[in-house]
């Protein structure tokens, strides 16, 4: 795949383990201006769960668009919140503009449209709200 990290292979080649390489190809399958979150590529990969989908993003994830792997809630990733929110701009990721008490008044993802159901040019599912 071209990723890198610390395990080296006999050739000398960095390889992920074999589950961060799985998290990490549907990631990358994701279409630009939609997400899913880390219970959804978990189920869809019919192993691990949120937890650790999101310790593979938090570790390997820069190699691939981490910003269409998402908290359920549509709550930007804390830290990333403004790279993220240029990227779901650049995409055309729908979002709800922030209310006025909300921090920094950074919008959320509209969970509802943006949401991938993992099948290629697929509609956002509505399940798992």
């Amino acid at each position: 795949m071209g990723r890198m990290s610390a395990e080296l292979s006999d050739g000398d080649l960095p390889e992920y383990p074999e589950y961060a390489e799985r998290v990490l190809d549907l990631a990358e399958r994701i279409p630009p201006g939609q997400v899913m979150t880390y219970g959804d590529v978990a189920e869809w990969l019919e192993e691990g769960g949120p937890r650790q989908v999101g310790r593979v993003m938090a570790l390997y994830g820069s190699a691939v668009p981490w910003w269409r792997v998402v908290r359920a809630d549509g709550v930007l990733l804390p830290g990333s919140e403004l790279r993220a929110l240029a990227h779901y701009r650049d995409e055309g990721t729908p979002l709800r503009e922030a209310g006025r008490s909300a921090e920094g008044h950074v919008p959320r993802l509209d969970m509802r449209r943006a949401r991938w159901d993992g099948q290629a040019g697929g509609p956002a599912r509505d399940a798992h709200k």
